[in-house]
Parts: structure tokens; C-alpha cells; sequence
């Protein structure tokens, strides 16, 4: 965001700030469709069986959409210019792999219409260290710091009347849903701390591209590893996944869209902060929630007051997150975030003005044109023979599902792809 970078004139001349809301939006379209294969832990599926299709998913995506838009000559360099990194990149996937098994654990004990806001209070984790570790928000107007600190306290009391809400649906086992609750909160905590590495990859100058590439390495092994202590051996894990066979593509393809969001989320870290990127593709639960109650009926159970409940909460925090989100960083604290990116070019000798044009939305290693490897086609076909494996062996699962409102959601999901995607083509090349 330093003033000295400026943008290419074939660029759109979009404010960094307004595509950062963008992609944020777009991040809380397809992180909350990722969500829906979840519910298929309620047909007997152990949730370790679904978060390792849906890495799965997402080891695929990681590789293949960052070479479709960069090639992996681009991502190579990028690497090698910030070695540091990687091990930072890898720590994200292992905190996401244990967040994301959480949650799965938490769709099986409440629901996802309830569990979906709990974890987002991942929101209040990120902003702590965002503010902490970033200087996030210092300098910054005492209005901005109202909406905050206002939209913080949405989120915490929003999460409480869902809480309630639980109870009332779960009643009959009121020592599962305190379980869903605590795995739903677990889950945000791993899921906030996790954008702390995010933050620190992105005012050092790395491609979002290039980081979520390394990233999926810490998300397989992790989940890998708590696979094998779940099932107790290797040949027991393979086994589990082989009987999972006629499932498995919904959680890949979960996985996969997962990716897409994950992309636009990290560019609305990039470019507007954890503090307020990530609140804002926090309204995820918006499609949360319409997946849940209308495609996969969940209110059915709910009494007149549960479903209050439910809806109130999450207004109450999704107002919250438009608080935060609406709350732009002015010149002041700006110059906080340049000395935050002065310090880890300090830390770890980069050069100060090509990560500060890179943090400003341009792309220095474009400059250099890399020509693409003849593996990549391999890499595209690989990832479309996967998917096409896993579709054949797939079998309709025994879950209510009201396919026109899958469709009208499907539909709203893919726009954003289109558009948003566009839109930070043409502003920063995806840098």
C-alpha cells in the first residue's frame, strides 16, 4: 500500500480497499458453499473420512489454480525470493487441518446452520493479532476503532443467542451440543490464529498464489497424521477411505471450492488486513445458513423461538462484521502497516521497494515473462482425471436435499467467481 507504487495504466484504477471488500464477499460465497458436503457426517461418515476428501480436494485445487493463473515458473521464483516463508505457509495448513476436522465435529453434534457462526468467531481471534502483532488499527481514527470494537461485540453476543439456539434444537442431548459448541469454538481459534502467518507472508511481499501452493503440504500431513492416530494404523485409515469410496466426491469437491474462497479470503487479507478481510468473508455464514435451512432443511426441527433465534443471531453478527469491515484505515494508520512491512524486510534482508510495490497491488515478477513448463498440462490433466474417478464411483447419499434451491445457490455462487475474479485481474494481475 506505499504511496511510491503506482499502477500500470492498462490497470483498472480500483481502490486496493474496494477489491479488498470484493474479495471478501466473494471468500464468504464460496467458503460457505465448501461447508455443505459436511452434512454428510450425519449418514454414519466419521468425521476424519470427510476432512481428509476435503484436503484431499484442496491438495488438488492448491497446485492446479495457481499454475492455470501463474504457471509453476512464476510460483518457483516467488519461492526462492522468500524461502523464510515456506515454513510459515506450512504451519497455516497444519492450523487449518485441526480447525477444519473441528468443524466437521462440531456439523455432526449441532448442525451446520448453528455451527458456521460459532467458528467465525475466529473474526475476534484474527483482529486480536491483527492489532497485536501487525498494527492493525493503530493510528486510526477513534470512530474506526468504535466500529470495531461495536462489531466485535456483535459477534461475541450473536455467537451467545445461537448458543441458546442450539439447546433448544438439541435438547434431548444437551452433553453433545456442548460438545458441537466447544469443537465450533476450537475450530475459530485454530482458524484465527491461522492468519497470522497469512498477514506475515503478505506485507513480506508473497503472492497469495504461491503461499497457498505450500500451504496444502501442512493441511495433508496434518490430517494425514490425525487420520492415523484416529484409526490407528495406516492399513485402517485405507481401509476406512476405500469403504468412503462412493462418497468421496463431495468432500473433494467441498475441498475444492474451499480453495476458491480460500484464494479470495487471502487477497482480502492482502489487502485490507486480517482485521477487517477476515470479518468480512466471515459472512459466510450467510450461505451457511441457506444451505443448511434451505437446502438441507435443517429448521425443520426448530421451534417458532429456535428459529428467532438463529436468524437474530446471525444478523446480529453479520452486523458486526459490516461494522469491522466498513471501518477503513486512514493515512495514519497506514503508515503503521508500512512500518510493520519495514520491519520483516529488516528482519529478513528483502528489498524494501519491490515488496512495497508488490503490497500496492503490482507485480515485479511480471516483468519478467517465465515461458510455461510442459508439465503443467499433466498437472491440469491429473487434477480433471481425479475428478472425473471419484464421479463415476459416487452414489446418491440418503440425505434430504431440495434440488431448486441447490441450483439458485449454485447459481449465486459461481457469479462471484466471474466477477470478482475480473476485477482483480484487471487491478492487480493476481498479485
Amino acid at each position: 500500500m506505499s504511496s511510491n507504487a503506482t499502477a500500470a495504466p492498462a490497470r483498472s484504477a480500483l481502490s486496493l480497499h474496494k477489491l479488498g471488500v470484493f474479495c471478501g464477499l466473494a471468500a464468504a460465497v464460496w467458503l460457505g458453499s465448501a461447508e455443505a458436503p459436511t452434512k454428510l457426517v450425519n449418514e454414519g461418515f466419521s468425521p476424519f473420512l470427510i476432512s481428509m476428501g476435503m484436503v484431499m480436494g484442496a491438495f488438488v485445487a492448491r497446485w492446479t489454480v495457481p499454475t492455470l493463473l501463474k504457471g509453476t515458473g512464476f510460483l518457483f521464483a516467488d519461492l526462492l525470493e522468500k524461502p523464510h516463508l515456506i515454513v510459515w505457509a506450512v504451519l497455516a495448513g497444519m492450523l487449518w487441518a485441526v480447525g477444519n476436522t473441528l468443524t466437521i465435529f462440531a456439523v455432526r453434534n449441532v448442525g451446520l446452520t448453528i455451527a458456521f457462526p460459532l467458528w467465525n468467531t475466529n473474526s475476534l481471534v484474527g483482529l486480536a493479532w491483527g492489532c497485536l502483532l501487525f498494527r492493525e488499527l493503530r493510528g486510526s481514527r477513534p470512530k474506526d476503532w468504535a466500529k470495531v470494537i461495536g462489531g466485535a461485540a456483535a459477534i461475541v453476543f450473536g455467537a451467545a443467542v445461537l448458543a441458546v439456539a442450539t439447546t433448544q434444537q438439541s435438547s434431548g442431548a444437551p452433553g453433545r451440543a456442548m460438545m458441537g459448541i466447544a469443537a465450533a469454538l476450537g475450530a475459530g481459534a485454530m482458524f484465527g490464529t491461522m492468519y497470522i502467518p497469512y498477514r506475515k507472508a503478505y506485507i513480506s511481499g508473497m503472492n497469495p498464489l504461491s503461499f497457498v501452493t505450500i500451504f496444502t503440504f501442512g493441511e495433508l500431513g496434518t490430517v494425514l497424521a490425525l487420520g492415523w492416530v484416529f484409526y490407528g494404523s495406516t492399513a485402517s485409515m485405507i481401509a476406512e477411505l476405500d469403504r468412503a469410496r462412493t462418497m468421496l466426491f463431495w468432500p473433494f469437491l467441498g475441498g475444492f471450492c474451499w480453495v476458491i474462497g480460500d484464494l479470495f479470503q487471502q487477497y482480502a487479507a492482502k489487502y485490507i488486513g486480517i482485521g477487517r478481510g477476515i470479518p468480512l468473508s466471515n459472512t459466510n455464514q450467510l450461505w451457511g445458513l441457506a444451505w443448511g435451512a434451505l437446502v438441507f432443511g435443517e429448521f425443520a426441527g426448530l421451534s417458532g423461538a429456535g428459529r428467532t433465534l438463529v436468524i437474530a443471531g446471525s444478523l446480529i453478527m453479520i452486523a458486526g462484521v459490516v461494522s469491522i469491515s466498513m471501518a477503513e484505515p486512514p493515512p495514519s494508520e497506514m503508515e503503521n502497516w508500512n512500518k510493520a512491512m519495514r520491519r520483516e524486510c529488516e528482519r529478513y534482508s528483502l528489498d524494501s521497494g519491490t515488496v512495497a510495490a508488490v503490497v500496492s497491488g503490482e507485480d515485479p515478477l511480471a516483468d519478467h515473462p517465465r515461458q510455461r513448463r510442459w508439465w503443467e498440462i499433466f498437472i491440469m490433466l491429473g487434477a480433471t482425471a481425479v475428478f472425473v474417478w471419484l464421479a463415476v464411483g459416487t452414489r446418491a447419499q440418503h440425505i434430504y436435499v431440495s434440488l431448486p434451491w441447490m441450483l439458485v445457490l449454485i447459481v449465486g455462487t459461481t457469479i462471484p467467481l466471474g466477477v470478482v475474479g475480473t476485477m482483480l485481474w484487471r487491478r492487480t494481475r493476481f498479485s
